[in-house]
């Protein structure tokens, strides 16, 4: 079994055709690009939402090494990067040659098994290392050296030389979230000082319409309705979960897969943003009377946004006539 079978898969990516690289995309991009291409490593920090492991997936794609994709865990020791022993390896040797004679000999040893982080340092990958954050510190130690010397220590239990010199190739994109997150750890200053990082804002406006409208396939009026509607109760409600892109992008798919409208006069359309935005409160924190003060908030805002051709008519019908009636009224004070 070769080493590239013992970890898992190796990704190769290639740039997708469906990615949506804005104005707002490009630019982290290329910064990240230029970062990279110049010996560093880069970290994308920011909330949750904000595409963070999608653009390190871009990055990589661009790049054009194979990709080892690593998943920030708790439980993770440094063995689960650098490796372990796994197994015994078992040799049995008979010799009958003589007849009269018979020699035999037994070998069994420990077998070493490199996992992914040697893997990619040893083959000149690329390495995602998403949310690497919810690991814990002094399992992520073993990077140090790896980032700053070009130098990976072995254990002793790994045959060979004691260390592994990176390969030139290799190139590393970290992502995490914030500290405040839920079992996110304190990442020691002295990894954070060996890489450059992006602070990844929330996605404007056009951005999150075009990612809906790709995720989706609904038309772009209709993706720019479910944007406006998501993007305004994210500032007024302040929910504990803040809606992102992604919520767009649950209801714009439930919508397209229904074959409903993004209308307010369609149920299925006003129960599904309701589904998706309105447990981003909090369950068990938000009484009965503020749930019902979101849910009114929440259908206003399907009112304002997403009103029929009609509606709208009829919207524009009154406030033309409310303005007429104001300005006969000047005229009959002046008179």
């Amino acid at each position: 079994m070769s080493k590239f079978e013992q970890v898992s898969t190796i990704i190769n990516l290639r740039p997708r055709s469906d990615f949506v690289n804005t104005a707002f995309v490009d630019k982290i991009s290329e910064r990240a690009l230029s970062y990279i291409r110049a010996g560093y490593p880069v970290h994308l920090r920011g909330p949750a939402g904000t595409g963070k492991t999608s653009m390190a997936m871009h990055i990589a794609a661009v790049i054009g090494r194979p990709v080892m994709l690593l998943f920030g865990d708790d439980e993770f020791g440094s063995s689960d990067l650098v490796g372990s022993q796994s197994g015994y390896s078992y040799k049995r040797i008979v010799d009958n040659y003589i007849h009269s004679v018979m020699r035999t000999e037994e070998d069994m040893h420990q077998q070493w098994m490199d996992n992914r982080l040697t893997v990619a340092v040893e083959e000149g990958f690329t390495l995602v290392y998403d949310e690497f954050t919810r690991s814990r510190p002094e399992a992520n130690n073993v990077l140090l050296s790896i980032l700053e010397e070009k130098l990976m220590a072995m254990p002793t239990a790994r045959r060979g030389d004691g260390y592994i010199r990176v390969h030139p190739d290799f190139s590393a994109i970290f992502t995490s979230n914030p500290d405040e997150y839920a079992g996110v750890h304190k990442t020691q200053d002295a990894l954070l000082d060996r890489m450059i990082t992006i602070e990844v804002e929330r996605l404007d406006e056009d951005t999150e319409i075009a990612i809906t409208q790709a995720k989706s396939g609904l038309s772009l009026d209709d993706a720019t309705r479910i944007v406006n509607v998501v993007r305004d109760f994210r500032e007024l409600s302040k929910a504990s979960i803040t809606p992102t892109v992604r919520s767009c992008c649950m209801i714009g798919k439930v919508v397209s897969i229904q074959g409903s409208h993004v209308l307010a006069n369609d149920d299925n359309f006003r129960h599904t943003c309701r589904d998706v935005l309105l447990a981003r409160l909090g369950h068990g924190r938000v009484d009965a009377l503020e749930l019902s003060k979101m849910t009114t908030l929440l259908d206003d805002l399907i009112s304002q946004y997403c009103a029929s051709s009609s509606e709208n008519g009829e919207m524009l019908s009154c406030e033309s006539a409310f303005k007429r009636h104001v300005k006969d009224n000047k005229k009959e004070c002046a008179l």
